[in-house]
């Protein structure tokens, strides 16, 4: 969850801070974004995420890392992904091993307060980054998923939005039931 904050460094500077801050901090062309805590159906929301995809890679050579991992999106942007996925050995931009360079799926659960980030800003932001195969969007307020696989013709997007549906993650060769997605969140009844 982003919240907007006034302040403006370069990327040494940006760097530099983030390391002795004890909250999160995106980075977009030199504009500091604090990250906000995230309230209990987004985090649950990510923990059965992590979960369903975590059993299925135990015999595989991809792995997934929490949102404490920092990604280097491009030489001036630094987001962190609500779940990323490498395959094989992870890549880093600097030895310190904090920004990623080579995720080849990133998930972002959507609070009220990020829904345009994610679903417009980081959209572009991540299709821009090669290593990226898939970027998945799970809304916490209402069973939806939308899942963008990059293609030979550009991106191509798939939303699912039925309980019983099951989202295809190929680039990790597993499957993600929207019913373990959402196990355990109740969601507010439409008005009438």
């Amino acid at each position: 969850m982003a919240v907007e904050t006034p302040v403006r460094l370069t990327v040494e500077e940006y760097l530099a801070w983030e390391e002795t801050n004890f909250e999160k901090h995106e980075y977009i062309d030199g504009e500091v974004r604090c990250m906000a805590g995230a309230k209990a159906p987004h985090n649950r929301i990510m923990m059965n995420i992590a979960v369903s995809i975590g059993r299925q890679l135990d015999d595989s050579d991809c792995f997934l890392l929490s949102s404490e991992m920092r990604v280097q999106a491009a030489e001036t942007r630094f987001v962190y992904p609500d779940l990323s996925a490498v395959c094989g050995e992870e890549e880093f931009a600097r030895e310190n091993e904090m920004e990623l360079l080579n995720p080849v799926l990133v998930i972002e659960v959507t609070s009220p307060s990020t829904m345009d980030i994610d679903r417009v800003e980081k959209t572009d932001l991540y299709f821009d980054v090669p290593s990226i195969q898939a970027y998945l969007i799970i809304d916490q307020h209402r069973v939806c998923a939308q899942l963008s696989i990059r293609a030979d013709a550009g991106w191509q997007t798939t939303s699912f939005e039925d309980l019983d549906d099951v989202v295809p993650l190929e680039v990790l060769n597993c499957k993600l039931p929207l019913t373990q997605v959402y196990r355990g969140i109740q969601f507010e009844a439409p008005p009438d």
